[in-house]
């Protein structure tokens, strides 16, 4: 079928909660995609993060067809022979105790909450069904009623009600306002170290590291939600690595299935992370073999500091070449291979500009108006990345025009 039937059959037969770019993709490897009529594109979102190693990544396709052949799922129920790999490798990169498997970062955000809670009511000693937490303005931790509840986005909160209780919701990068907001009932501080959604927005320097003291003077928990920030997308293996900070929760997720099956994750200590007992939490598909198998791999991966280091060094390239495009950019944000750029809404939204850098074999998305996120694979070279801020600049020039 052509692009336009496959478009056409698609928007007839499916919820609308997505409003796709008009492309249709056959096929990928590394940093490149090709749609059904042949054409590529340079794949500059990949996939919210989920795709950091590059689609096909050689080294999680070998050990996800290995493990096809032998086992795929089996419950929680029994113990299977790729859970304790998995479980030991990802709390030794994060350096922490436990592992709580899970598939989506949704439910990875939300098992982070459960735990906070029954941490606050049986080791901080909160009263029953009091306990809070502190989160922030502009977030996106999924789209659960729970968690969209304490969205500020209109489009994700809108019609979902009634909401849980519990959130208390301040301005992103104050850390007087988390101070403020914690009070004998706060058990947590869920944050992004860099808000992805709300358009790659860095915090202050010093605002992790001062929400961290804030933690530790409250005995309240930081939980660090790192499913697009994490996993070498920033420079480092974690985005709180910047600043030292060691969270007591890592909630992961995107790159951990590294592009092939659904995996996340939250990461802890025993004395955080032992609260969960039998029968209190769980998931039939979460620690499944494939996703085990899969997820030791991007673990070995991250291992080597190959691919923090090509985020690093490559992200600052872009970063120089996108803060040099010129008029029509309004601001440019990020970290590493990871970019917001705000676009002079004269010139255009952030869809349009997105539509244009399509037909120029550049695939990016807009969120917030007039903002488009660049996002690469950390495969992706610097002369991709150098003929990608070339497309960007001859479509703001078309703009102008």
């Amino acid at each position: 079928m052509r692009s336009e039937d496959h478009i056409r059959l698609g928007e007839s037969h499916s919820a609308h909660n997505y409003h796709p770019l008009p492309v249709v993709i056959r096929s990928a490897e590394g940093a490149w995609v090709v749609d059904v009529e042949g054409r590529r594109y340079l794949d500059c979102l990949a996939g919210y993060s989920s795709l950091n190693f590059g689609h096909g990544n050689p080294v999680v396709l070998a050990a996800a067809r290995e493990q096809l052949d032998r086992l795929t799922l089996t419950s929680r129920a029994f113990f299977h022979d790729r859970f304790a790999g998995f479980v030991t490798g990802l709390a030794e990169l994060c350096g922490k105790d436990m592992v709580l498997p899970m598939n989506t970062g949704a439910e990875a955000v939300e098992t982070a909450i459960k735990v906070a809670r029954k941490w606050g009511y049986e080791v901080k000693g909160v009263a029953p069904d009091q306990a809070n937490i502190v989160v922030m303005e502009d977030n996106f931790h999924g789209r659960t009623t729970t968690i969209v509840g304490f969205s500020t986005d209109p489009d994700a909160r809108g019609g979902f009600g009634p909401f849980a209780p519990g959130f208390r919701i301040v301005k992103y990068g104050s850390a007087e306002a988390v101070r403020e907001a914690i009070d004998e009932n706060t058990v947590a501080v869920l944050l992004e170290p860099i808000q992805g959604e709300a358009g790659v927005l860095v915090p202050p320097d010093g605002y992790l590291a001062a929400v961290r003291e804030i933690c530790d003077e409250a005995n309240v928990l930081f939980v660090a939600d790192e499913i697009q920030s994490g996993l070498g997308r920033t420079g480092e293996t974690f985005a709180c690595d910047h600043e030292g900070v060691v969270p007591d929760l890592y909630v992961l997720g995107k790159a951990l299935g590294g592009g092939v099956v659904p995996v996340s994750a939250v990461v802890g200590n025993e004395d955080v992370l032992g609260v969960i007992r039998p029968g209190q939490h769980g998931s039939t598909f979460g620690g499944n073999p494939l996703a085990c198998a899969v997820g030791d791999a991007v673990v070995g991966l991250l291992r080597t500091g190959e691919y923090q280091a090509r985020a690093r060094d490559l992200g600052a390239f872009l970063h120089e070449r996108l803060a040099n495009l010129g008029p029509g950019v309004a601001a440019v944000r990020g970290r590493g291979l990871w970019a917001g750029v705000d676009i002079d809404p004269s010139l255009g939204t952030g869809r349009e500009i997105s539509e244009a850098l399509m037909r120029r074999g550049v695939l990016a998305k807009d969120t917030h108006g007039s903002t488009i996120r660049l996002a690469p694979p950390l495969v992706v070279s610097r002369d991709e990345l150098a003929w990608a801020a070339d497309q960007l600049s001859a479509v703001l020039r078309e703009a102008r025009a």
